[in-house]
């Protein structure tokens, strides 16, 4: 990449990519959206507060701002993607999910009830911020406010249009309310 274009980050993601002539970024995957995509996409360079003051729903991308996490108070990131680093360790406490294969609701739980009780502020993130991710935010929300999945899911969907849960995802979180 030639000087030039490492003056230039991109506008969306920060990072250095031709975002303009569709590229994608080597770091987050970050892209251009298709025209069908783009008011979905809206609003994902930034986390998406789900509950005033407490929880919020990102991708890695978001979790790499460490600038940005500081501005919104959050001083708490739930890792659900064991492969993502984290990459603030001396600015922010980590809990990282370290099974990639199963959905771990019941670890997730006990931390984000542990930062409800000490009033942090607290980011979950996965790498798109879409699916694995807000599936442990509908999990907190069922356990924590005694809603059913359609209602918990519902609440995120209208907080970040751009979840959607894959159809494994969902069976798991639809299970947990049955538990």
């Amino acid at each position: 990449m030639r000087k030039r274009e490492r003056e230039n980050p991109c506008g969306v993601c920060g990072h250095y990519h031709k975002y303009e002539e569709g590229e994608v970024c080597g770091v987050c995957g970050h892209r251009i959206p298709a025209a069908e995509d783009r008011s979905v996409q809206q609003g994902g360079a930034f986390p998406s507060e789900i509950l005033k003051d407490f929880l919020y729903l990102g991708s890695y991308d978001n979790a790499s701002r460490a600038e940005l996490l500081k501005t919104l108070g959050i001083s708490r990131i739930l890792n659900t993607v064991p492969a993502c680093q984290n990459l603030y360790k001396n600015s922010f406490t980590y809990h990282c999910l370290q099974d990639d294969k199963h959905l771990q609701f019941d670890d997730a739980i006990q931390f984000l009830e542990q930062c409800e009780r000490d009033k942090a502020r607290v980011l979950i993130h996965c790498m798109s911020g879409k699916n694995r991710s807000a599936a442990f935010v509908i999990a907190y929300l069922m356990k924590s406010k005694g809603w059913q999945f359609a209602q918990s899911y519902q609440w995120v969907r209208h907080r970040r249009p751009m979840v959607e849960l894959s159809p494994v995802t969902r069976v798991w979180a639809e299970d947990l309310w049955i538990q």
